[in-house]
């Protein structure tokens, strides 16, 4: 595989300002309220507050992406000099391009609508405040995120999300199982956070050996062609290790599935516009690393197919309506990769962009099925939902057929240009991959609307009787979500299609552009391919489970062997358990009762017995006693006077 990007040779017009730090700071300001006085100033304040704050990042996002409109290339906000010292020097300073203008405007959009939807489908959780001052720092987190410009800075937001993905999905902290997903995802994401520490400190040493060690994007990306290819590939490689822990690749994927025991509307954060898309942003980000290191691309892609592929198959037997979404990020998450490792940079942000559409509108409306099922998350318990939550039922339908792929909807058009871009850089066998992905996503989507919506009750049927549509602060953003999955995928329109692509012609002076073409006619053949894997998918899984929604249960008995390979994911986790988590548990008993307790408390007991049997020893002769007193002071004489006697005598 080649590598297929390329940068385009712009005049830069970079114009300065002083409002970008407002974006992040705007909701970090809201955290700060709701932890100082937001318990006090009550639920409508601190909803007010918290929606407030995102509101006017998005609005100057949108004043940024204005000002981009006018010929310039960067807007850019030098807010302080952070670090000099040692040789490496690194400001703070935020700016918008094309790329972080995009995903400025995605994490802001999505994030107040999310948490627009909080406020109704959080109205009774005691802890209101706190999970506010969570979700605003999540964001704030997020968006220094994608508008640092350079490493060091980003890698402030990329831990600020960190740590509160840990916080959000143990919100429930008192229940155990909740507490040790938010351990899990936060221990899984130090695992690549340490590999980006590393790749990190290998490019400032790689460009200070060079000259002027640096870590801004900008000139890595021009320095990247004259580093010397081993350290490109090391730093690319270590760098994507980070990507994997954040954005929930193999081999560190194993905390999304498990995220889901933090509330749904975290989920839909996590999964959608924020943290699981970091890893796509700073590959992008650094593209003119990964083109000068080719070897990287094929480990980037090679990991993509592999991860859609695997977390989709996952996917097909999965009855938790939240798990099925979580495994169905994973594998769109490998769809981005996918694009990335061959050089399609432009088309994974795309890509990015439609996810957190529809990826939060089926995320926000599986939490609206189970708020108004009162808890109840298992879709074999589910049904005839259709007529109960009609505005549910219908942006669900809307999501449902967006990310199948299903034509004139948004996901049909980036994750295409996914497809047409693999084929044509000669990626035969990812190819295939990634059309199998796309027949099984259509598969498990419509296995999912079908067991939840339509034919008859499977559950208790006391919840169906109290079952009901979810307020309209939770049904406003589902309408708004389902147009924007509608809609969205018409800034990609290819030109095979009469359109000319606007988002890619606008995010080229970043990420430049794929070298490689198709013929009109092929990719109209792969265009084919790709409609038809969507409604094969759809079309069996319509004939399955609209005649038997128990079918399940048939095929676990036919295939036991394959159903629990599958619904225990790989067996990936019990294998991680074995391979690290026993051993550790092991070795930490054997350093407490051995190490700590056999030896360290030992001597501390021993020590302070011996002092203990002196003082008590001691403690005789101060016992008020005249002749004891009298006895101390004579030894006492004595012992001066034989060492007088024995200084002398030397």
């Amino acid at each position: 595989m080649e590598a297929h990007g390329s940068q385009l040779a712009v005049e830069q017009v970079v114009t300065t300002v002083a409002y970008l730090r407002w974006i992040p700071l705007l909701p970090f300001l809201g955290m700060l309220f709701h932890a100082s006085v937001g318990a006090r100033a009550g639920r409508k304040a601190v909803n007010a507050v918290a929606c407030g704050v995102l509101f006017g990042a998005f609005a100057l996002a949108l004043r940024a992406f204005a000002d981009l409109g006018a010929g310039v290339t960067s807007v850019v906000d030098p807010v302080y000099r952070w670090i000099d010292a040692g040789g490496l020097t690194v400001d703070a300073t935020l700016v918008v391009d094309p790329l972080s203008a995009l995903m400025c405007l995605v994490v802001t959009a999505v994030g107040f609508l999310i948490h627009v939807y909080s406020t109704g489908y959080m109205a009774d959780e005691p802890d209101h405040a706190r999970y506010f001052a969570y979700l605003n720092l999540f964001t704030a987190s997020m968006l220094v995120l994608v508008l640092a410009d350079s490493l060091p800075l980003m890698f402030v937001g990329w831990e600020g999300v960190g740590l509160c993905s840990y916080l959000l999905i143990g919100f429930w902290y008192k229940d155990s199982a909740k507490a040790d997903a938010g351990k899990k995802a936060f221990v899984a994401n130090r695992v690549g956070d340490a590999a980006f520490i590393v790749g990190m400190a290998a490019l400032f040493w790689a460009t200070a050996a060079a000259g002027d060690g640096t870590l801004r994007f900008e000139d890595l990306n021009h320095a990247a062609a004259s580093l010397p290819a081993g350290v490109a590939l090391a730093a690319a490689l270590l760098l994507f290790v980070g990507a994997t822990g954040k954005s929930a690749q193999i081999p560190l994927f194993v905390w999304l599935p498990d995220a889901m025991a933090g509330p749904t509307p975290v989920s839909a954060l996590i999964h959608a516009a924020t943290m699981v898309t970091a890893g796509i942003y700073m590959v992008a980000r650094l593209n003119g690393l990964y083109v000068a290191a080719p070897q990287a691309l094929q480990v980037v892609a090679t990991i993509g197919a592999l991860t859609a592929f695997g977390a989709a198959s996952v996917g097909l037997v999965q009855n938790d309506i939240k798990k099925v979404l979580a495994y169905s990020t994973v594998s769109q998450l490998g769809y981005m990769f996918l694009a990335l490792g061959v050089g399609a940079f432009g088309s994974a942000v795309f890509h990015v962009m439609t996810h957190a559409f529809f990826k939060a509108l089926l995320f926000l409306g599986a939490g609206s099925v189970i708020h108004g099922l009162h808890d109840e998350q298992d879709i074999r318990k589910m049904g005839g939902l259709r007529t109960k939550m009609p505005i549910t039922w219908a942006t669900f339908l809307a999501g449902t057929l967006a990310i199948a792929g299903v034509p004139g909807l948004a996901g049909f058009f980036s994750k295409d240009e996914i497809l047409a871009l693999t084929f044509a850089s000669g990626s035969y066998v990812l190819w295939a991959f990634a059309v199998a992905t796309a027949a099984m996503t259509a598969f498990y989507m419509t296995r999912l609307l079908v067991l939840t919506f339509l034919g008859e009750f499977r559950g208790d049927h006391h919840k169906l009787d109290h079952a009901h549509e979810s307020p309209v602060s939770m049904t406003g953003p589902l309408v708004v979500l389902a147009v924007l999955s509608v809609v969205g995928g018409y800034l990609g329109v290819p030109a095979v299609l009469g359109g000319s692509n606007v988002l890619g012609h606008f995010l080229e002076p970043v990420v430049g552009h794929p070298a490689a073409h198709l013929a009109h006619s092929t990719e109209l053949v792969l265009m084919g391919v790709s409609i038809g894997a969507a409604f094969a998918g759809i079309g069996v899984a319509w004939l399955i489970y609209g005649r038997s929604p128990r079918a399940d249960e048939g095929f676990s008995a036919k295939a036991r062997g394959l159903y629990d390979l599958l619904t225990n994911a790989y067996y990936v986790d019990r294998a991680y358990d074995r391979a690290f988590v026993d051993g550790s548990v092991r070795a930490g008993d054997l350093l407490w009762k051995r190490v700590d307790v056999g030896v360290i408390d030992a001597l501390a007991n021993a020590t302070a017995a011996s002092f203990r049997a002196l003082g008590g020893a001691w403690r005789g002769w101060a016992g008020g006693n005249v002749q004891g007193y009298a006895l101390s002071l004579f030894v006492g004489v004595v012992l001066v006077l034989i060492a007088v006697w024995a200084g002398a005598a030397s």
